[in-house]
């Protein structure tokens, strides 16, 4: 059966930034094993925690080292966004893991879009960091609102 990696709030664990879920009512995803996971709270971020946001780039840049994540009060947290990031790969190759469903926007898992860095709410293009290292290793990532 396949193995596919889920962002674990989408599957109702309390690990949001703000101490909450986000719980997808209708995950679609075949016959498969879901494998929660938090990269944010893997790379050792508490919850609840201070609301992060890439700044100057996006999860791609984060990767090249030309980007920083950083809280609204300007707390650099890009060091545990990384962490997070390899420990969501490391699972998947450890797991035989090609399929991740992530949460949309978010500086970790969003996909296509993630918030601008200004804490304004508003959203531009590109990939969190998870997201942005999973693809670069062949993991096939899709967003969830």
């Amino acid at each position: 059966m396949e193995k596919v990696l889920v962002s674990a709030c989408l599957l109702g664990y309390t690990c949001r930034y703000d101490g909450r879920h986000c719980r997808a009512r209708d995950l679609d995803v075949g016959p498969a094993e879901l494998i929660p996971f938090c990269p944010e709270q893997a790379g050792g971020l508490p919850t609840p925690r201070k609301p992060a946001e890439i700044v100057d780039g996006d999860g791609e840049d984060v990767l090249d080292g030309k980007a920083r994540v950083r809280t609204e009060c300007g707390t650099n947290v890009t060091a545990q966004f990384l962490k997070g990031a390899q420990a969501a790969l490391k699972l998947c190759q450890e797991l035989g893991i090609k399929r991740a469903l992530l949460k949309a926007r978010s500086p970790s898992c969003g996909v296509s879009a993630i918030y601008d860095g200004a804490f304004r709410g508003t959203t531009r293009p590109g990939a969190g960091v998870t997201a942005a290292l999973l693809r670069r290793h062949g993991i096939h990532v899709e967003e969830i609102d």
